[in-house]
């Protein structure tokens, strides 16, 4: 399935694509995308109507972030071995983990608004998991059964911010800063996490082209790394990190400036259209 939420930002419905890639509306069925619709009852519960039967969604509405209602979004940072490698960094030993403020959501194409002082800001087109159960010490044999499904993010990153003040969090907590959807696509679609394809253009050019098989540390094993510190809840956001071919680490460097439109996917999961605009534009 796929699942997605639409309409003005605060107002979202549920909605599901049918076999034709119309959107249908769910609103009867369930409240929303969130953490009750995604555990394994919520998704059978899902999974047994006539989609066919839902209301069409007339128009071109507005999509908003693919899950709602959720308790934390944790990235991962330096995961992929193209991109340490392509910015001389050494591999990390474990993972390095940050949370992003719930504030940064936006959907797959809204507006990217730079704040007035941000000068480095940065794109990073990742994998996301959202997850279906409570997650607690998990092994990492069973950590894939915690999904719910699997979405498209983007996490912009304000380079100079995290620089000065030497943590990550820093650059990643700026509203609109994490582009999310266009839709969850449920578990039982994607075969394996770890053949995805990646790709970002900035204004037409190709920057990004990876797969998740050159994660560092695989989405078993930060299922269950992360589990050990944090309970993860049913739709919370898990950002599994970028591949090469950020702005930050071409020679010269390249930032987002108003204007700039990115489009961006992983294989599978769909894709975001977003325009930079500056704050109050």
């Amino acid at each position: 399935m796929k699942l997605l939420r639409y309409g003005t930002a605060g107002q979202e419905r549920p909605g599901i694509l049918d076999s034709q890639g119309r959107i249908r509306d769910l609103s009867g069925v369930v409240p929303d995308i969130g953490p009750d619709t995604l555990t394994p009852d919520g998704l059978a519960a899902l999974r047994s109507i006539d989609v066919a039967a839902l209301p069409l969604v007339g128009g071109e509405p507005r999509i908003g972030p693919c899950v709602g209602a959720i308790s934390k979004i944790v990235g991962v940072g330096q995961n992929y071995h193209d991109f340490v490698e392509h910015a001389g960094m050494p591999v990390p030993v474990r993972p390095v983990l940050f949370l992003k403020p719930l504030s940064t959501l936006c959907g797959p194409n809204d507006d990217i608004v730079l704040p007035a002082h941000a000068q480095e800001a940065d794109w990073e087109a990742e994998l996301g998991v959202v997850f279906g159960k409570r997650v607690s010490c998990v092994a990492p044999e069973e950590a894939l059964d915690t999904i719910a499904g699997y979405c498209v993010i983007n996490d912009i990153t304000e380079r100079g911010w995290a620089r000065e003040g030497g943590q990550l969090l820093n650059g990643k907590a700026a509203d609109t800063f994490t582009p999310i959807g266009p839709y969850l696509v449920t578990r039982d679609e994607i075969e394996d996490p770890q053949t995805l394809g990646i790709r970002l253009d900035l204004n037409g050019n190709r920057w990004q082209d990876g797969n998740t098989s050159s994660m560092i540390f695989d989405v078993r094993f930060l299922i269950s790394y992360i589990s050990r510190f944090m309970t993860l809840l049913p739709g919370d956001v898990l950002a599994t990190g970028t591949p090469k071919g950020v702005g930050g680490k071409a020679t010269p460097p390249v930032f987002l400036r108003a204007g700039d439109r990115m489009t961006l996917g992983v294989e599978g999961l769909g894709e975001q259209r977003s325009r930079v605009v500056a704050s109050g534009a």
